[in-house]
């Protein structure tokens, strides 16, 4: 049996699905039948390529059908790969899947998409189609290993309308320190790419809606955090940041009616039904926004 055939064994992955196709072709390519040799950087270029004429300009049905083939591949091919190449196959794929969703496209659609797809995994970081805790590298190179998360990447960008659909699927709740997002929110440099004062401009009204969105989900939020950070010689990419953050979040008590949606919004996360569960309580339509952040 040859070095390739031991290092990859399909039995059941259907040929049609782009993963398992991929894979064939890199094994199959002659100055790669020893992938445990050459390497990392031999087979991530050609992966890369591959995932990106198809993300380049894919439609949301494409990126669905995607999205079904990663998953199934995943979870049902019989493909068995020494533990280094198995590791790197999917880390490059997972890096390349969500670089063209958040740092290309930047599409709502196509990140809501992602989650609703992904759902089902949100609450097992370590699954590999949790992709919405998985890195990746927003200025894209072979290592995902110093990447960052969606949720992080988006707070750095302040895409308030991508953000807003991260934090009605919880995403902010399950963060163990989500004083970390708010922080990158108010102190991140705005990225090179804005150049003009229109772009600036729009920067500053999306972090100020990120921080109110932030403030529809937390019960607390750390001004003492943000002050030390400020003495410290940090610059606020708003100087009114203050005004954005309700004073029930840091000094006066919380109301009762935010309480509730914490509360409801918990039960529903630990079920897994968020947002689309906020639908099936029998309440008016204004609670129902309420509880999905909209007000």
């Amino acid at each position: 049996m040859s070095k390739s055939t031991k290092l990859c064994r399909k039995t059941s992955c259907p040929r049609s699905n782009i993963f398992c196709n991929l894979l064939d072709k890199i094994v199959k390519r002659p100055s790669l039948q020893f992938l445990g040799q050459w390497g990392y950087h031999c087979y991530e270029p050609r992966i890369y390529r591959s995932l990106a004429k198809i993300l380049r300009y894919v439609d949301l049905d494409g990126f669905d059908a995607l999205l079904t083939d990663y998953i199934a591949f995943v979870e049902k091919s019989g493909y068995r790969f020494e533990v280094s190449f198995n590791l790197d196959f999917t880390e490059i794929c997972v890096n390349t899947i969500l670089y063209w969703v958040f740092a290309r496209k930047g599409n709502p659609d196509f990140v809501e998409l992602l989650l609703k797809k992904t759902k089902d995994y949100v609450q097992d970081r370590s699954c590999n189609l949790a992709l919405i805790w998985r890195t990746f590298t927003p200025v894209y190179c072979p290592s995902p290993l110093s990447g960052i998360t969606p949720l992080l990447y988006v707070a750095q960008t302040r895409q308030s309308n991508i953000f807003k659909i991260l934090l009605q699927y919880g995403i902010l709740e399950r963060e163990k320190n989500p004083i970390n997002i708010v922080l990158t929110i108010v102190l991140y440099p705005s990225r090179v790419r804005v150049m003009v004062d229109r772009e600036l401009a729009d920067i500053h009204e999306d972090a100020k809606t990120c921080l109110v969105l932030c403030s529809r989900v937390l019960s607390v939020i750390s001004v003492k955090e943000i002050e030390t950070q400020l003495s410290l010689g940090r610059r606020p990419i708003i100087s009114n940041w203050f005004d954005y953050i309700p004073s029930t979040r840091y000094k006066d008590p919380c109301e009762l009616l935010h309480l509730c949606r914490i509360t409801i919004r918990n039960q529903l996360l630990t079920n897994n039904m968020l947002p689309n569960g906020i639908l099936s309580l029998l309440i008016p339509a204004r609670l129902q926004n309420y509880l999905n952040l909209e007000i």
